[in-house]
Order: C-alpha cells, then sequence, then structure tokens
C-alpha cells in the first residue's frame, strides 16, 4: 500500500472514529459531565503511554505555554460537557448536525482576530447554517428537549471554534498527541469536581464503555489523523473529516436504532454542505 493510501486509509479511520464517539452518550449510563471527566482523564493516560512509547516530548517549551494549554484544556472541556449533553437531549443525529456548525462560526470568529470582515459567501454559508438549525427545532420552547439539545449543539461549536483558533495562533507548535494530553488532562482535572457519580459506583459496564471510549474513540482516532497529516495535506483532511456526521448518523441507525426524520436530514444536509464549502474556501485560499 503506498504511503498516501495508506495516510488516507488512516484518516477514514480516524473520522469514523471521532462519528463514533458520540454514541457514547446513550451508551453510557452516566451524565454529559461525568461522561466527559472519565473519557478524558483515560484518554489523557493513553496518549501520555503512546508518548513516552515513542520517545515523543511530553514537556512544553515556555512556561507561558503552560497557561495556554489550561486555556484550552477549559475551553475543550466546555466543548465535551456541551457536546455529550446536546446529544442526550435531542439525539445523536441531530445533536452532532448542531454542533457541525463550527466552521461556519469559525469563520465569523477568525475575523475577530485578524481585524477583518467577514465576506458575502460566508454570510451566505451562514444563512444557510441557520435554515438548518431551523429545521432541526421542532419547536421554538426551551422546555423542549430537541430543542435544548440544538441550542446546547451550537454552544459546543462555539467553544470548539475558540479552541481551534486559540490552537492555531498560539499553540500550533506542538503536535497533535502531545497538543491532546495536555487538554485532556486539564478537562479532566477541571470537571472532576463536579462528578455526580464517583468511579467506585460506576458499572462494570459503563466503566468498560469509558475504557473503549478513552482509548479506541479517543485517543486512537487523534493518533491516527496526526499520522495522516505526514502524507495527506491539511486541506484533504478538512473535507473527509465532513463525513464525520454521516459517519455519525449511520453508527446511531445501525447501533442504536435511531431513525432521523426528514426535516432532520434536509437540515442536516444544509449544514454539512456550508461546513464542507467553507473548508473548500479556506483550502482553496490556503493554497494560493
Amino acid at each position: 500500500m503506498q504511503p498516501q493510501q495508506q495516510s488516507l486509509l488512516y484518516l477514514h479511520i480516524a473520522v469514523l472514529l471521532f462519528g463514533g464517539t458520540a454514541l457514547f452518550a446513550k451508551l453510557i449510563g452516566l451524565n454529559a459531565l461525568d461522561i466527559t471527566v472519565y473519557r478524558t482523564a483515560v484518554a489523557g493516560i493513553a496518549i501520555w503511554f503512546l508518548l513516552s512509547m515513542q520517545k515523543k516530548p511530553i514537556k512544553l517549551n515556555k512556561p507561558k505555554d503552560y497557561l495556554m494549554a489550561i486555556l484550552l484544556g477549559v475551553a475543550v472541556g466546555i466543548h465535551w460537557v456541551t457536546y455529550f449533553a446536546g446529544m442526550q437531549m435531542a439525539g445523536i443525529t441531530i445533536g452532532m448536525l448542531a454542533f457541525f456548525s463550527y466552521p461556519v462560526i469559525t469563520v465569523f470568529l477568525e475575523p475577530l482576530f485578524n481585524k477583518s470582515k467577514p465576506k458575502a459567501k460566508d454570510i451566505l454559508s451562514a444563512a444557510v447554517v441557520i435554515l438548518g438549525i431551523y429545521l432541526l427545532v421542532p419547536t421554538a420552547s426551551l422546555g423542549d428537549d430537541v430543542t435544548l439539545g440544538v441550542i446546547t449543539g451550537v454552544v459546543s461549536a462555539l467553544f470548539f471554534s475558540i479552541r481551534n483558533i486559540t490552537h492555531k495562533r498560539y499553540f500550533s507548535q506542538y503536535g497533535g498527541p502531545q497538543t491532546m494530553f495536555y487538554q485532556t488532562l486539564v478537562a479532566s482535572l477541571m470537571l472532576c469536581a463536579f462528578i455526580k457519580v464517583p468511579v467506585y459506583e460506576v458499572s462494570n459496564h459503563d466503566l468498560l464503555l469509558i475504557l473503549i471510549a478513552g482509548v479506541i474513540f479517543t485517543a486512537t482516532p487523534h493518533s491516527l489523523f496526526a499520522a495522516s497529516l505526514k502524507h495527506l495535506s491539511a486541506a484533504t483532511a478538512g473535507l473527509i473529516s465532513c463525513l464525520q456526521p454521516l459517519y455519525g448518523t449511520l453508527l446511531a441507525i445501525i447501533i442504536i436504532h435511531e431513525r432521523p426524520s426528514a426535516m432532520t436530514l434536509i437540515g442536516g444536509t444544509l449544514i454539512v454542505s456550508a461546513a464542507c464549502f467553507e473548508t473548500w474556501s479556506i483550502t482553496k485560499k490556503a493554497r494560493k
């Protein structure tokens, strides 16, 4: 197998596993915060072990980088809690689609850092995403779990966008696994004081699922994603990542028998199309 083909396989497996992460919101019998704490703790240990086995650096270069790592960990922790909470309330497909508004949110946040204005095409993409989100919401009432789940998913997208922009500007000198080690560590420590079910009360079934979520669906895809970039461009990685909602939806249909409605599929198509368009636009600009 050619290096490019192997990297492409790694990338698709990584995106498939990223999409599968959402299933644990329904499979694990804990609230979103507890899932996040235990999952990040397991993932952090797994990534530390991986870095140690590969003899890659764990320490950061400058003291101020540790402060940035803490800020990134806080953003990631909030992102993951709201990510799982949104899916517990609205379902896997709707929660994931609401979260996938993040590429368009990123396009509007980045000008705040670059002191520039959004372009007309970006405003059009945002309008498409808003329409898509509108189709996901069954009612405007905040008393509806699906509506709350959609809102929570968008909040998750916001913090994920903040994390990505901050990482790109201030932490991009570090590799993916090294970055994720600190982010999972900070997220777990930050949230552990608020857990509802202590680890000794978690059932063996849920503990097994947490281990699977932390090692196979968190540490493994991040490592595969980083490895794929050795022979693939960031543009290719970004576009293939747009398949995550598709993979997640298919897994939800197969494993937990979730059936998305026609409105959900139409709204999801609009959101993912806008996300793909923005990803394509950014990568096209980067090539010039």
